[in-house]
């Protein structure tokens, strides 16, 4: 998946990725409303592009909206367009995005960030088919496609009284679920290359690949960030290159999970706001990061950290690092 518009497809092997594919080809050609649900940076934008693309509605509008950018006194004028005169500022007549859309397609981004009083309103629109600008006395007939999208969990927003169940269920006919990158390793490493590719061409590189080490290490992380995370590190990692292929100290630093509370026992959110703390803290996550990314090895370590080896040993002893019993022989 991708985040610009040159990227207009699905990236992965995994059965998820196959499923959803399967699912855009079924109900790409219908009007039905979609919700399209995921983690942030999951692929939704790039779900509903695809929508769009296979659809009878190609050749028309394609209006993406930012729910989360709208203030509950504009949400209403930006929707559905306002008559001049209706309100302070409200210099000429104005078409709203739903008018601009007629007889395309409409993409709802973060729509559960609406509130409620714009919900109700919108729900009537789905259902009626017609709006009504601001100050205007007569409704509007439109033809709209929805697809709305949310990083929220809807159901839980229902059950708490932040989102209306009647315009959750009017919204998900057809609810398409986008794994987070975690629950897909599968697709890494094709994702790896399509992004190489791609910015050799905006970055005007010649870089073959990534190397197996390279590749091991993006396989540890958790990706909290989804594809968009893996993308901005690659991003990184082709800038930093001069060589054939993106090599492990060319990666930079992930948030990497330690296993054992003796390699790692810092509580971040629990350390006070005194600044020299606070930098002892993240060197101590610095050191740590290194040693993980180098297997613990000495000589590597120093090489990734920029300092002499013999210097490691001293950031070593200060922040009381212990090191796994399973650790790879070190170098002397």
């Amino acid at each position: 998946m991708s985040y610009d518009k040159q990227f207009d497809s699905l990236i992965g092997k995994s059965e998820q990725i196959k499923k959803i594919c399967r699912l855009i080809g079924l109900i790409a050609k219908t009007k039905s409303t979609i919700l399209i649900q995921g983690e942030s940076g999951t692929g939704k934008e790039v779900v509903a592009n695809a929508i769009y693309m296979h659809s009878l509605r190609n050749g028309a509008p394609f209006i993406k909206v930012n729910c989360a950018a709208l203030s509950e006194t504009l949400l209403e004028s930006e929707l559905f367009g306002h008559k001049k005169g209706s309100f302070t500022g409200a210099f000429e007549d104005r078409k709203g995005f739903f008018e601009l859309a007629n007889m395309g397609t409409i993409m709802l981004d973060e729509i559960g960030s609406m509130p409620l009083s714009g919900q109700a309103k919108l729900l009537r629109v789905l259902q009626e088919e017609e709006i009504t600008p601001v100050g205007s006395a007569r409704n509007l007939k439109i033809d709209v496609r929805v697809i709305a999208t949310t990083n929220v969990v809807l159901n839980d927003a229902t059950k708490k009284g932040m989102f209306r169940e009647d315009l959750y269920y009017r919204l998900g006919v057809v609810t398409i679920f986008l794994p987070p990158l975690r629950d897909r390793k599968e697709d890494l490493s094709l994702l790896t290359d399509y992004f190489v590719e791609f910015f050799n061409t905006k970055l005007n590189k010649k870089v073959k690949g990534i190397t197996e080490e390279a590749v091991k290490y993006l396989m540890d992380y958790d990706w909290p960030g989804n594809v968009r995370e893996l993308r901005n590190v690659i991003e990184n990692a082709m800038i930093m290159t001069e060589t054939d292929y993106i090599e492990l100290d060319a990666i930079p630093p992930l948030q990497m999970r330690f296993s054992r509370q003796s390699v790692c026992s810092v509580d971040l959110q629990g350390a006070d706001l005194n600044l020299r703390n606070q930098l002892k803290i993240y060197e101590r996550l610095i050191i740590l990061n290194a040693l993980q990314k180098s297997k613990w090895v000495k000589s590597k370590t120093a090489k990734l950290l920029g300092i002499d080896r013999r210097n490691l040993g001293y950031f070593i002893r200060k922040h009381d690092i212990v090191f796994p019993d399973d650790r790879p022989a070190w170098d002397s």
